[in-house]
Order: structure tokens, then sequence, then C-alpha cells
């Protein structure tokens, strides 16, 4: 049995994912949260078998003022817990922490952002993202895209491992019959995506307006909210499309394969993404998805097979992609079934889960002979007690 401290920035539906196999475990897991922000995004309590941790940060969004204090208490932290294993992320703020205790095995998990978007906000972002990450002990990342992008900052090839983090396929699963395979109106698509810019809804909803306006039967289910909220209403009000959008607000995880099971095509319009979970969510689900033309998505989505690519930000190639695809609603159900069929391939959560032990496993053999007993096994070895959920 290890003991093990999970440190990220905020409780998420990814959090709570983590958190529920990893209490499926044998291990003793303590959950430690820098920041309380603004939206609450997981309305699910922390696993029971999880011991969350209260201390200095938790309470509100952080601030680099505090940086100093948090540095101090998580090194008593540590000292008081004794974990065998620190899982940090993401790597600039939960992840540069936890480097500058000098802990040691250390693994950071990047979350896709951190790695795509922050580390090149300024010089003092690139120090701390080269720092957290030439102290990892192993690093582990949801796509190819942020595992090269890491190896940049001097993480050794054999320090990483790649995996998606994937999705329950019991819960996320195909209704039926798969969509275009019975002609309907409306054509209906989905979007889920956070309302704020990396995530592009303000190009996914002017080339919604655009496509609209010539196919008055569309309709989109909009989900979410975010800092773009005034500009994206805008955008569909002088449209004169807002109407046909149905704002659904932030929908509960397990509400989420009903909002898949309505639409006729999936849409992610982001500009800097990992392996996007709410994607894989649709592909599981048997839909159709239209992504944006970043390395992120290409590694889930191939033009013509389980969907279709634009142009990062083109407003006008969206739009016409979308009036394309309503007017070949007969292609849709092939290309559902190839999107489910390559969700059991890639992006089974029960299996990928396996793949964070592994990077455990790895952490334990690379990092130094610990000075006193710790609490792992002797071979200092992770297993699963189940194959977590």
């Amino acid at each position: 049995m290890a003991t093990v401290l999970y440190f990220s920035k905020d409780y998420t539906p990814h959090d709570h994912r983590f958190l529920s196999a990893l209490s499926e475990t044998e291990h003793r897991v303590y959950y430690l949260r820098l920041e309380r922000g603004p939206r609450q995004t997981e309305d699910r309590p922390v696993p029971s078998r999880i011991e969350e941790i209260p201390w200095a940060g938790g309470r509100r969004t952080a601030r680099r003022t505090q940086g100093p204090r948090l540095y101090l208490e998580l090194q008593r932290i540590i000292s008081r817990v004794k974990p065998d294993l620190i899982h940090a992320g993401p790597i600039q703020t939960c992840g540069l922490l936890a480097a500058l205790t000098g802990f040691q095995p250390l693994l950071l998990m990047s979350w896709g952002f951190d790695l795509m978007q922050d580390a090149e906000r300024s010089p003092l972002w690139r120090w701390a993202t080269r720092y957290a990450l030439q102290h990892a002990t192993v690093f582990t990342s949801d796509c190819e895209a942020t595992r090269l992008k890491a190896i940049a900052y001097g993480v050794p090839e054999n320090r990483t491992i790649m995996f998606p983090w994937g999705v329950d396929l019991g819960q996320f699963s195909p209704r039926q019959p798969l969509p275009g395979s019975q002609r309907r109106s409306p054509f209906i698509l989905l979007c889920n995506r956070s309302w704020e810019p990396r995530y592009g809804v303000d190009v996914m909803v002017a080339a919604f307006a655009k496509a609209a306006r010539q196919r008055p039967e569309m309709s989109l289910i909009l989900l979410g909210g975010g800092s773009q909220g005034t500009r994206i209403r805008q955008i569909l009000i002088e449209g004169g499309v807002e109407p046909q959008v149905t704002f659904g607000g932030q929908v509960p995880q397990g509400e989420m394969p009903r909002y898949y099971g309505m639409a006729d095509l999936y849409v992610s319009p982001s500009h800097i993404d990992g392996s996007s979970v709410s994607l894989m969510e649709a592909m599981a689900c048997g839909l159709p998805c239209v992504v944006s033309d970043i390395p992120a998505n290409r590694e889930w989505v191939a033009e013509g097979l389980n969907g279709w690519l634009f142009p990062d930000g083109d407003v006008g190639a969206l739009a016409a992609l979308i009036l394309r695809l309503a007017a070949e609603r007969d292609l849709l159900a092939k290309v559902g079934l190839a999107s489910r069929r390559i969700a059991e391939e890639k992006a089974d959560w029960k299996k990928n889960f396996q793949k964070l032990l592994g990077a455990y496993n790895l952490a334990f053999a690379l990092a130094p002979a610990p000075k006193a007993p710790g609490g792992r096994a002797p071979d200092g070895r992770v297993s699963a007690r189940s194959s977590g959920r």
C-alpha cells in the first residue's frame, strides 16, 4: 500500500474521476485543493475513501502573493502526511509548488492548457514550466502534443507516459437509432465547451448564425457558460438566430448522455486543447464530430471517418461545413458508428486508468531510495484493488 498526495488546482469532474478511481485501489489517498474557483463545476462530493486536507488553500481563487505561505504549508503537510508519492498538476501552479519542495517521487500531470497555452504567457511562466518539469520524476499527459511539449522543456522521453483520460463507455453509449439514421427536423448541433477565449465558442456561434439563416430548421444546444457570455449572446441576437438556440447552462455529469443523445452533430471549436473529454464522450455516444484543426484534435478525428476538421477560427469554413452536413444527413450514421468504435479502442477509462498506476510504478522505480521507511509496499509497486471506474 502506498500513500499518495493528489494535489490539484480545483475540484472538477476530471478530479472526481481520478479520485474515484484512486479510491478503489488499495492505497491511502489524500486530496489537496489549491483554490476554489468562481464557478463550481463538480457537484458530486469527494469520494468517501479520499481524505481532503484542509489548509490555507482551497478556499478562494489562488493568487501569486499566497505562494510563499502555501509553499511553507505544503512542506508541513508533506512532513505530517509522509506521502510515498505526490501527484500534482497543472504544471505552473500545483506542479511548481510541489517541485519547489524538492519532494521525490513527483508525478506531474499536464492538464493540456498549462503546456499548450500558459507555458508561453511570459518569461516567468516559461521559467516555472521548465523548473517544475525538470524536477519531476515522471511526467504524464493526455495527448501526444503535450508530451512533445514537455520533452522540449527538458523532460527525458523515457520519463513520460501518455494516456487519454477516457470516459465510462457504459454511461456514454449510442442512442438508438444512431444520428442521421432517420430523417427528422430540426438538424441539431451540440457544443458544451466553456465560454472562454481558448475554447472558441464565439467562433461556433458565429458560424451557426451564418448557417442557420440559410436553414431555419437548424438548432443549437449550447451548454455551459463563462466570461464570454455577453459576447456570445450578442452574436446570436445580431444574427437573428437566438430563438434557435437552447441554453442549457451547467449540466451535471450524469445528465450529459441525454444531451448527446439529442444531437445530430457535436462541435468543438477550441483553439487550444489536449485530448478533450467532452469530445471522447460525444464519440462514445456515437456522434459525428466537427472539430478545429489543431494537433490534439487530429489525434482523435480523422477527416470523413469519424468526423471532420475545419481551419481553426475560420467562421466561414465552419458554417459551410455545417450546411454541407445538414444536407447530407445520410452520412452521419456511418460516421457515428466509427466514432463509437474509436472510443472503444482508445477512450476506455477503465483501461486507461491502469496507465496512471503504471506511471506511479515508474516514479517509484526512478526515485532516489527513501532515507526512512515509508508506507508503500517493499517493492514500491502500485496495484489496483479493482479496475477503477
